[in-house]
């Protein structure tokens, strides 16, 4: 894989997987574990979207990008959807406890968001970062409560997936020829209109890592009695967010609530409450024929659903800030790299400052704010 100047990759054997992770030349192994920040990449990407933030934190950092598994360098195993996305998390509580770190800060970004959601229900976490992240009750199919539309979960999982765009990712398809081709979506979908760096190769390369094999990106799909016809299957990426299988809504009731930096583009299309990737919205805009009406076929509000919850931890004593960037779409960190850096930065360092430091993070907009 392409490697920016600085950047090392190794394999992390765990007692089930074997693992790619992305280190900066220089951090010690020895460092001050609570100083360690792991960064959880999204779908169809890998740990090499998290190069330029990696070299951009400040040295006292300690610096870890991990693939997920069917992703980048790590082993294309199955994914288990039934359990949400527990193997994702399960895998990076084994390569942590591989490298001897018993707690971190996790940033992880929209499908990493999730799994680092779930991975702080069940580990100890000093701080958390949600960059663009999926809905606490998953994507697509539940209403802004989160109670689910059908009981088989109709729309979601991965049934919604563009068959020529995985058959173009399984053909590893560099071009620009077709809006179904990697490099088309990451323009029109993964930053807003308009951006542009000399990386871009990189991150097609990264997006064509991403595995098509049975249980990995989509997954399976049945078919259902209820619009659009599919539901999701029991193996698969997609299908671990379908909302039969995860929610992680719980996080309210954490006893220790771990600080929360909520980071998201004001123009993603893939996060938000008019998703361009949600199969009942498409539906309501006639993209998706003979579309059922808003009572049984509402699109998800994302968005509001992210917010009702992280405003429920906050007043159950959660510590919660949100950053909104202007004009970005649904990576922040590669859009407005300086901004999501000195945010990140801010928020780890507010961890280990004391009660009466402001750090004053140099963010945009901050909407939401614990009282305490």
């Amino acid at each position: 894989m392409t490697l920016f100047t600085g950047i090392t990759q190794r394999v992390v054997n765990t007692p089930g997987l074997s693992v790619g992770i992305l280190e900066r030349e220089g951090d010690a192994a020895s460092a001050d574990p609570t100083k360690t920040v792991v960064l959880i990449h999204d779908n169809i990407a890998s740990s090499l979207f998290w190069m330029p933030l990696m070299l951009a934190l400040p040295r006292e950092l300690r610096v870890i990008a991990i693939d997920l598994r069917g992703f980048g360098a790590t082993e294309h195993a199955p994914v288990d959807a039934t359990r949400g996305v527990r193997d994702f998390s399960d895998d990076i509580r084994a390569t942590l406890d591989a490298l001897g770190i018993p707690t971190t800060h996790l940033v992880g970004w929209s499908l990493g968001a999730a799994v680092a959601l779930q991975y702080a229900l069940e580990h100890p976490t000093l701080s958390l970062t949600l960059e663009s992240p999926v809905s606490p009750y998953g994507f697509g199919g539940t209403r802004r409560d989160g109670s689910r539309l059908t009981d088989d979960d109709a729309g979601t999982g991965a049934g919604a997936a563009n068959p020529d765009f995985v058959q173009r990712i399984t053909d590893r398809d560099e071009s620009d020829e077709a809006p179904t081709s990697p490099r088309t979506v990451f323009r029109a979908s993964y930053v807003a209109d308009g951006y542009a760096d000399d990386h871009e190769d990189v991150w097609v390369e990264s997006m064509l890592s991403s595995s098509t094999a049975t249980g990995n990106y989509p997954g399976d799909s049945v078919n259902s009695e209820n619009w659009p016809g599919f539901a999701p299957g029991r193996i698969g990426v997609l299908n671990t967010l379908s909302p039969a299988h995860f929610n992680v809504s719980g996080i309210v009731a954490l006893d220790e609530k771990p600080p929360i930096l909520w980071v998201r583009g004001e123009l993603d299309a893939i996060v938000s409450d008019a998703s361009f990737f949600d199969v009942n919205h498409l539906g309501r805009l006639g993209i998706v024929p003979d579309w059922p009406g808003e009572d049984v076929a509402p699109a998800q509000p994302m968005v509001s659903q992210t917010r009702d919850v992280l405003q429920a931890y906050a007043s159950s004593g959660g510590a919660v800030t949100e950053a909104v960037f202007e004009g970005v779409g649904h990576t922040p960190h590669l859009e407005r790299p300086e901004e999501f850096r000195d945010a990140l930065v801010a928020h780890i360092s507010a961890v280990h400052a004391s009660p009466a430091t402001d750090p004053n993070p140099p963010t945009e907009a901050f909407i939401i704010k614990s009282e305490d």
